[in-house]
């Protein structure tokens, strides 16, 4: 018979698996949606299918991680205090959902542990400082790269990489056979469709690394009291995640794939190559991963490189000799006359701001709710468990 406090604490770690899904479908495919890659209905099933497989592979390592290594008595999991740390979990994570910005669930899930070890004091403060440098430096790593592929090599790759997308899906359903095979549409080519391919097989990897590391922010703390076997814990949180990546998740895939900043074909492949990259080196040296983070930071860095590509960053800021000019595209005196895409044009005439390629207002909004929502986690537990006589710590 499972107890009622049981049963509250499977059902809030249902809705911390649903924020999670939320949260970073986004990142993995935000990139591939905002390039007219993929749908968000087909973003949601591939997140779900690699996160699953990414969870049940490496993802039970970083569920002992969390419930043993971070603290140094696993007792302090008690059903409650599970349940509670949990709870500020889910609420933290609805937070940063709700206002549409995916929010970065091993912060959050670190913090709010954290701060159920911190009122215990049985903090482990070596683990707890190298999960902190790595988290510190890992977006600056992924920003500056970003920033110095998208302002020198850009425009080359650019030249190597991209094509004109054609109109409708690059890929139609054959059914004249048995079984139904993928084809090529009649509007695209082979070329486009390697592209969009490729993109997508770098979403399914960032959706593997994001299993790797974000189920143990679900299931942990009940994996770590003993009250669910590992499995099973895995599989529910697993469906609990799928069912946030094709609902809520829909907000965050519109906030990192189109309002954030432009994404073409190449600026998705390689901002979604740099972040995958960058979050498979910290899950192979056992450090929770700060997987949003790290994407934002590397769309943010690759948008700013290429509004700054021919001119330095304060002439940017300042808009120096740079005239109001539309999303994607540079101004000249020729009215009326369409020129292309920053990264396709040859010699361009005019500079662009900063701003005409990403949205100053939308990445100060995704920066300080990525900082905001895993204080109010951590936050929240300490005063929670280091003042509410009920959990006797």
């Amino acid at each position: 018979m499972i107890s009622t406090l049981l049963l509250v604490g499977i059902l809030v770690a249902i809705f911390v698996g649903y924020n999670i899904g939320g949260a970073t479908t986004g990142p993995a495919f935000g990139p591939a949606v905002g390039a007219d890659a993929i749908s968000k209905t087909a973003a949601g099933a591939l997140m779900s299918i690699f996160f699953f497989v990414g969870a049940w592979t490496i993802g039970r390592r970083v569920v002992d991680t969390l419930g043993r290594d971070l603290v140094y008595d696993p007792a302090v999991f008690t059903l409650e205090a599970s349940v509670a740390v949990l709870f500020f979990i889910g609420v933290a994570l609805f937070i940063g959902n709700f206002f549409g910005v995916p929010a970065s669930t091993s912060m959050t899930a670190v913090g709010s542990i954290a701060g159920l070890a911190l009122a215990a004091g049985e903090l482990n403060w070596a683990v707890m400082g190298e999960i902190a440098i790595w988290w510190l430096v890992s977006p600056f790593i992924g920003f500056w790269v970003s920033l110095v592929i998208g302002r020198y090599f850009y425009a080359s790759l650019n030249r190597r990489l991209a094509m004109d997308r054609s109109e409708g899906p690059p890929f139609e359903v054959d059914r004249s056979g048995i079984v139904p095979m993928p084809t090529l549409s009649d509007t695209a080519n082979v070329r486009e469709a390697a592209g969009v391919v490729l993109v997508i097989v770098i979403g399914c990897l960032m959706a593997f690394s994001s299993g790797t590391s974000n189920i143990a922010n679900a299931v942990a703390p009940l994996v770590g009291s003993g009250e669910l076997e590992m499995n099973p814990a895995i599989i529910l949180g697993c469906l609990a995640v799928g069912i946030g990546t094709f609902t809520i998740a829909r907000r965050t895939l519109e906030t990192m794939g189109n309002e954030l900043t432009e994404l073409p074909l190449t600026a998705a492949i390689v901002t979604a190559t740099v972040s995958a990259s960058l979050v498979i080196f910290l899950s192979a040296i056992g450090i929770p991963a700060s997987f949003v983070i790290i994407a934002t930071m590397c769309i943010i860095g690759l948008g700013w490189g290429r509004a700054t590509r021919p001119i330095t960053v304060g002439e940017a800021v300042r808009g120096e000799e740079s005239p109001p000019v539309s999303v994607g595209a540079l101004s000249d005196d020729r009215e009326g006359e369409e020129l292309p895409p920053i990264g396709d044009e040859e010699e361009p005439e005019r500079i662009p701001k900063a701003s005409d390629l990403f949205d100053p207002a939308t990445t100060a909004r995704v920066v300080l709710m990525q900082n905001v929502v895993p204080a109010v986690a951590t936050i929240g537990a300490y005063a929670t468990f280091r003042f509410v006589p009920i959990f006797g710590l």
